[in-house]
């Protein structure tokens, strides 16, 4: 039996009675899991009687456990039957009495109730970025710089060559002198293919400490094609003019593409600073602990361990700080997840099967996985909970499309 004591904003407390009889069931049916695992001196395995076994654990520490499994088995039952969506919970008081029934109080922080503003006044401001002839040249030339090629050439080393070089022991290797050590590069700068140079070798604190022997094999420069109509066809258009149009139509549908992000985070953030919710702690925490757990790999591919990048922000006397924005940035981000939440749920967008496979198949290419890889991987619920994220994004491009109409 379970009943609201108190009710206040996202803050519930339950009362939850376990009748005496399930009690007693429970208490024997632990015991008999016991009888059958434990060893006792003088009894063959499993045949120690309950008396036995219960002196043996002690009977305060099996009550402990006993009450820890009755909330366990009883808690979801109790907030199933008073229609709470719970975001955490806590025991804060308990009794149990031989022969009585247990009896404990729950206080629950429940999932926000959620008001949007009204985002229908709002207007968006994000700009569209234009499409410039300057970015279109800037990406021509990035895609002739795909397409160069490293070139021998019969002259001394510049600083954007390649260097090939053999050392006195036989091992060959190439040498970008763009991205060389200083030294390195300076040692070789002028250098022709057949020439002989010593290299030095520095410690952390640039001192030099030895000095290797290698030979010039070849030198070689990128050489970049000319844009021109051979050019656009090794490339796969017609025409020179056909590929500057490719490139123009290309950069246009990225400025469309970021122009439509820019206002849905805008509208999302108009959205989130408006919100009406009583946001549980406990929400917030999680977040937080998300947001450690991304910190922690990205310092972890940089090489460093979360602990000690901690440590060093309070040797600075920085920690508080850090913090102080880590809870704010949680804070933010639970209310853009309530407000897209919300958004979906009154605008009701539609998934249809086709448009929801098709999504399946774009992600599990860009994953590089197959369709039955990826729904296996993620799931019932992780297909569920990605479901509901398509919802929401269909739902924020529905408001901005209503906003920019």
């Amino acid at each position: 039996m379970a009943e609201i004591l108190e009710r206040s904003g996202y803050r519930v407390l339950v009362k939850v009675e376990v009748p005496a009889e399930t009690v007693q069931s429970r208490y024997q049916a632990m015991l008999s899991e016991y009888q059958k695992r434990l060893r006792v001196p003088g009894f063959r395995p499993g045949k120690a009687p309950l008396k036995v076994v219960e002196a043996r654990l002690g009977r305060e520490e099996l009550r402990a456990e006993l009450k820890e499994r009755l909330v366990d088995e009883t808690y979801p039952q109790a907030v199933a039957e008073l229609s709470l969506v719970p975001v955490a919970a806590r025991v804060v008081e308990e009794r149990l009495e031989e022969g009585q029934p247990f009896v404990y109080v729950a206080e629950v922080e429940t999932y926000p109730e959620v008001r949007l503003p009204d985002w229908r006044g709002f207007t968006l401001e994000a700009q569209a970025p234009e499409a410039t002839e300057e970015m279109v040249e800037k990406a021509l030339e990035e895609l002739r710089a795909r397409y160069a090629e490293l070139v021998p050439v019969e002259r001394g080393a510049e600083e954007k060559d390649h260097v090939f070089v053999e050392t006195e022991d036989g091992a060959q290797f190439p040498i970008d002198l763009e991205k060389a050590l200083p030294h390195v590069r300076e040692a070789l700068l002028g250098k022709r293919a057949g020439e002989e140079v010593l290299v030095p070798v520095k410690d952390e604190e640039g001192r030099t400490v030895r000095e290797v022997r290698v030979k010039v094999l070849e030198v070689k420069t990128l050489q970049v094609p000319e844009l021109d109509e051979e050019f656009a066809k090794t490339v796969g258009a017609e025409s020179l003019e056909e590929l500057r149009a490719r490139v123009r139509q290309s950069l246009e549908e990225e400025a469309r593409r970021r122009h439509q992000e820019a206002l849905k985070e805008e509208l999302l953030d108009k959205l989130a600073q408006g919100l009406e919710a009583e946001i549980p702690p406990s929400m917030v925490r999680e977040e937080e602990r998300h947001l450690l757990e991304h910190l922690a790999e990205d310092l972890a591919r940089a090489g460093v361990r979360l602990e000690d990048y901690l440590e060093s922000l309070k040797q600075k006397g920085e920690y508080e700080k850090f913090l102080e924005d880590l809870k704010e940035t949680a804070l933010v981000r639970v209310k853009k997840a309530l407000a897209k939440e919300k958004l979906a749920e009154e605008l009701s967008p539609e998934l249809s099967e086709e448009e929801w496979q098709a999504y399946l198949q774009a992600l599990a290419r860009s994953l590089g996985t197959g369709l039955e890889g990826l729904k296996a991987e993620l799931g019932e619920r992780g297909l569920a909970r990605l479901r509901a994220g398509r919802l929401q994004e269909k739902a924020l491009e529905e408001a901005v499309r209503t906003l920019t109409a």
